[in-house]
């Protein structure tokens, strides 16, 4: 049997690079870590505004979207869809966002990760985090087959994929995949739209929580999902959206983790809504102001998106926007 670490670089090699179509690669090429045998029961539906949820995950995949030719930064972002961690909002919470970065010369990958299932995984808990980590790896040992550079790698994460990319951005030292050529699982930066962050009986999501560690976990467990709690000077700098009146993800999941971040002397930089509820995307209605935008500037003022590579990080504070 060819090793991933062949087998990788032949498939993306194969495509030319001149090809801008999006193309589905799947995360492992062996076995999938963590997995048990079973039938691929994948579903995929439209819902309200044509937005696509897809169901019962267990055969992980990365969407790849690059920009036009002679247009790229260099820079990329993983993506991590919402959905509670029972079902991934793939189109306005991932494909759409992908474009958006597209326009702007950034490389964006959709990771469509594992729902945590006990009939697909030995360890609910971990299967996620393992994607997420696998795509950080599979980017940042390809970089160079799309034109990214490796040190501007960043994840982003939608409500429960908010919190698979903080916890991404957390747990980093520790490898829950196999990592033989020990490559950085850090992302660069992270970019965390009305997220999860907390599995806290005074902050956190309860649905989101039961999904990874159940419905009776210990303390030790929820401290350990509980992404406030994790930060340490090494996590990313970081760029947070949410609105005031999310009546779903409270605000103080983003605040919390703001707050964790300042004091460890991480940048962060938070943009609330004073409206605008939870889960609209890139489009808050109640507004005209576009975060995307602001985001993309931050992503500029901080160098990865500059040819000579990273600046000085630029912290901003708190800002709301009506």
């Amino acid at each position: 049997m060819i090793s991933n670490r062949y087998l990788i670089p032949f498939i993306f090699m194969s495509i030319p690079f001149s090809i801008r179509a999006q193309r589905v690669i799947p995360l492992y090429t062996d076995s999938i870590p963590n997995s048990k045998s079973a039938p691929d029961e994948e579903k995929s539906t439209y819902e309200r505004d044509s937005i696509l949820i897809i169901s019962k995950i267990s055969r992980p995949t990365l969407t790849v979207y690059l920009p036009s030719a002679g247009n790229s930064t260099g820079a990329a972002v993983i993506i991590c869809p919402g959905g509670g961690y029972w079902v991934e909002a793939a189109s306005h919470e991932g494909a759409d966002v992908a474009r958006r970065f597209n326009q702007s010369g950034i490389v964006a990958f959709v990771l469509k990760y594992r729902i945590p299932d006990d009939n697909t995984m030995v360890n609910r808990e971990i299967g996620a985090l393992q994607d997420a980590q696998r795509a950080v790896q599979m980017v940042r040992e390809n970089a160079a087959t799309w034109g990214i550079q490796s040190n501007r790698i960043g994840i982003m994460g939608f409500s429960a994929g908010g919190h698979l990319a903080s916890t991404e951005g957390t747990h980093f030292n520790t490898s829950f995949i196999q990592n033989p050529h020990q490559t950085s699982l850090r992302p660069d930066f992270m970019i965390l739209v009305y997220p999860v962050i907390s599995f806290t009986d005074s902050l956190g999501h309860k649905g989101s929580a039961e999904q990874i560690i159940g419905k009776h976990p210990s303390p030790e467990k929820i401290k350990e999902y509980s992404n406030e709690f994790q930060v340490t000077p090494q996590t990313p700098p970081s760029f947070l959206v949410h609105a005031k009146d999310d009546s779903t993800v409270d605000v103080r999941n983003t605040l919390e983790f703001a707050a964790a971040l300042k004091e460890n002397h991480v940048p962060a930089t938070v943009f609330l809504y004073e409206k605008g509820g939870h889960g609209f995307g890139m489009n808050n209605k109640t507004s005209k102001t576009r975060w995307m935008d602001i985001c993309i500037q931050w992503m500029k003022d901080n160098g990865w998106l500059n040819p000579g590579g990273a600046t000085a990080i630029v912290e901003k504070p708190v800002e709301a926007h009506r």
